[in-house]
């Protein structure tokens, strides 16, 4: 499952260069952005260009990552950088904002895919851990920001400011599609209540709802009494009979739902590797 997410992941992440990126001049951070600058200053191909420069960061970076995760980390560079070269994709709009826009959306499900399976494509993510690893102070995601945005600063500064502008847009999209994939579309919702009927909510809850419920040892800041908190994961659509059932049994009650992405366990997604 994991080899079928990347190798789809480079595919439909590579369809967003031809068809959206490239032809308005888009460079979207990490080393494929680069490329993008170079192949408006010197037509260098996207793919190549990519690959080329991320072979020595790949060799610099694999001390970091286990030997299974760079291996996938490998094959999916390698696959997606020449993808984005080989695919007989022409330009799908010469509108830059629709370009950093689908664009954005093609590379960031693109890249939760290959995430998801358990890999990574650019030599950017192997220099971010480099250099975190002497520099622990600094995160990961602090670093890989800063590179993309001297990758969008030199896009602004070589193509034109109004490119950079559009490769942010792409980029804060891609991020997003990127948090989507990896936490999925689902949403359940977590919660939290405490009552002095507690015993009974609970009760209503496994009854009525068929969810379980666990109780956790919580402390009053003001009395120092003890006060049980039950914590109930349940789906969105639950949630207003959740809140009927703790309703009618303690009007007093208090409760706060919070978001749960990404459930997974008995009444939900199995939990699988």
């Amino acid at each position: 499952m994991a080899w079928v997410q990347i190798v789809l992941g480079c595919l439909v992440g590579a369809t967003a260069y031809p068809w959206f990126l490239v032809p308005n001049h888009i460079a979207p951070g990490g080393l494929t952005g680069l490329s993008t600058v170079l192949n408006y200053l010197f037509q260098w191909p996207v793919g190549i260009t990519s690959l080329i420069m991320n072979i020595p960061l790949f060799l610099i970076g694999y001390r970091t990552m286990g030997r299974g995760f760079a291996a996938r980390s490998l094959i999916a560079t390698v696959l997606f950088s020449l993808l984005i070269d080989l695919l007989p994709l022409p330009p799908m709009t010469e509108n830059p904002l629709l370009g950093a826009l689908f664009g954005g959306v093609l590379l960031g499900v693109g890249l939760g895919l290959i995430f998801r399976g358990g890999a990574t494509t650019g030599g950017t993510d192997m220099v971010a851990r480099v250099i975190h690893e002497r520099f622990r102070h600094i995160s990961v995601g602090a670093i890989l920001f800063t590179i993309d945005c001297i990758v969008v600063l030199l896009a602004a500064l070589y193509i034109q400011v109004e490119y950079a502008l559009y490769a942010f847009i792409s980029l804060y999209v891609s991020a997003k599609l990127i948090n989507v994939v990896l936490d999925g579309l689902t949403t359940e919702k977590a919660c939290y209540i405490i009552s002095e009927k507690n015993k009974e909510i609970k009760q209503g809850i496994m009854q009525e709802l068929d969810r379980g419920t666990t109780v956790l040892n919580g402390e009053g800041g003001f009395s120092g009494q003890a006060r049980p908190v039950l914590l109930c994961v349940v789906s969105a659509q639950e949630v207003v009979r959740l809140k009927t059932i703790v309703r009618r049994t303690d009007s007093q009650a208090f409760v706060f739902i919070s978001d749960a992405h990404e459930v997974l366990g008995e009444g939900f997604k199995k939990l699988e590797e």
